[in-house]
């Protein structure tokens, strides 16, 4: 339905997950709908990893906004940045100029979280934009050319260790990807040296690796990386960091860890225009920076202001926060489009209720672990399920095709097609 110049305007900041099934779950609504995002693509954030290991090249895993809402006639889309939020105008204050609303969504989703560090970001650069994605392919592939031609063996070994920190999904699938590059696919580049020799160290500061799952799946995925030649260490703190290593704690023994490449997936924080809003409204947000919102996902005492994504803190269901991941980002901007066109209609909806589909991690090659409610899976099976999932996932068919076509070779031949250093040495 297109909308006329009297529809109810609605504006939507963000088109990551929650921001662009939110728009689409719009799609027939009498409204006038604004998508504004300062980039001009929607980022499938959980195959950045495959980017950042050059198993797939940036453009197979991100779709033009303009592009995926080009037919739908009562949306347009803005390419801006939102930097101030008139909460009594209800006026949004861009860097280019200003965007009135009936509705507000806000879904900017996170970023890493250093605590306190910032300068780290420098030295460990952690995965969130297609920018970190090949940041990290170019550290990680001029470690191995760097080491090629390094003849001090202390040296070498700095440029031939590696190191994550962070045991959740992001670490896990990077370490893996790390150990498949590291035996697979360079095994036959290099004269000087053995890539396999590489050490590949995770860092996690709990008790286990991927905590949201199962007891039972960590500690399979921990085999599964031990078998990759990942070195895994849980308990482990780091608290010192520059460009030729870490310094971690490990309860009350301190080491030195010369690596010349760290990278960082310990953490993430909300985008700051939640503390915008938080300071306009005066509502609550937690520790990571996340607006507490009501049950129906609005802001308390404004129902014209929908969070959804990473940037909400809603913990109504179970009394802990729902975590920051696609799917829940995705059943959010569902039920705000619903509760959007209920409103216009006159009627009310219930409270959101989150139905958790499982959860999925990929190890490596013909590996990854499962978990839907009591049923765990691990190994071949739960990787093919990840597949598929994540090939669903994608926004355009084009982008499925390209990466069905893009895996298969990869499995077929062990290779990495885009194992590109860019951006200068």
């Amino acid at each position: 339905m297109e909308a006329t110049a009297a529809a109810h305007r609605v504006v939507l900041v963000g088109a990551g997950f929650g921001g662009l099934y939110a728009a689409q779950a719009l799609k027939r609504a009498p409204i006038q709908l604004t998508v504004i995002d300062r980039r001009n693509f929607h980022l499938f954030q959980p195959l950045l990893y495959q980017v950042a290991t050059g198993g797939l090249s940036p453009g197979e895993i991100a779709s033009p906004v303009r592009h995926v809402l080009s037919r739908q006639r009562n949306a347009r889309v803005w390419l801006a940045e939102v930097k101030d939020i008139d909460v009594e105008n209800r006026c949004l204050r861009l860097d280019d100029g200003d965007a009135q609303y009936d509705t507000l969504i806000l879904a900017t989703g996170s970023h890493d979280n250093y605590f306190g560090h910032d300068d780290w970001a420098a030295v460990a650069p952690g995965l969130k934009t297609i920018e970190d994605a090949t940041e990290i392919r170019r550290r990680i592939l001029l470690a191995f050319e760097s080491a090629e031609r390094e003849h001090d063996p202390e040296e070498r070994r700095a440029w031939l260790t590696f190191v994550i920190a962070g045991g959740g999904p992001t670490g896990v699938e990077l370490a893996g990807a790390l150990g498949e590059i590291a035996n697979d696919t360079l095994r036959h580049d290099f004269r000087s040296i053995n890539p396999a020799e590489a050490a590949i160290l995770l860092l996690e500061g709990g008790d286990r690796f991927l905590p949201a799952f199962p007891p039972d799946l960590s500690a399979k995925a921990e085999r599964a990386l031990v078998k990759l030649g990942v070195r895994c260490r849980t308990g482990a703190m780091v608290v010192g960091l520059n460009g030729a290593g870490v310094t971690v704690r490990s309860g009350d023994r301190v080491e030195r860890i010369a690596a010349r490449t760290v990278l960082w997936a310990a953490g993430v924080q909300a985008s700051g225009l939640g503390k915008i809003l938080s300071d306009r409204t005066g509502a609550p947000i937690d520790r990571g920076g996340r607006l507490i919102v009501q049950p129906d996902l609005t802001v308390p005492g404004h129902p014209e202001i929908f969070i959804i994504g990473d940037l909400a803190n809603f913990s109504h269901q179970t009394g802990q926060p729902l975590p920051g991941v696609a799917p829940v980002a995705m059943a959010e901007g569902r039920y705000v489009a619903r509760a959007i066109q209920s409103r216009l209609r006159g009627e009310t909806v219930p409270p959101f209720h989150y139905f958790d589909k499982g959860a999925l991690a990929t190890i490596g090659r013909n590996q990854a672990v499962a978990a839907f409610g009591r049923l765990h899976i691990s190994g071949f099976f739960a990787w093919i399920v990840w597949l598929f999932v994540h090939l669903m996932y994608l926004v355009e068919f084009d982008n499925r095709l390209l990466v069905l076509v893009e895996w298969m070779y990869n499995y077929i031949t062990r290779n990495r097609g885009a194992r590109l250093i860019t951006g200068g040495r």
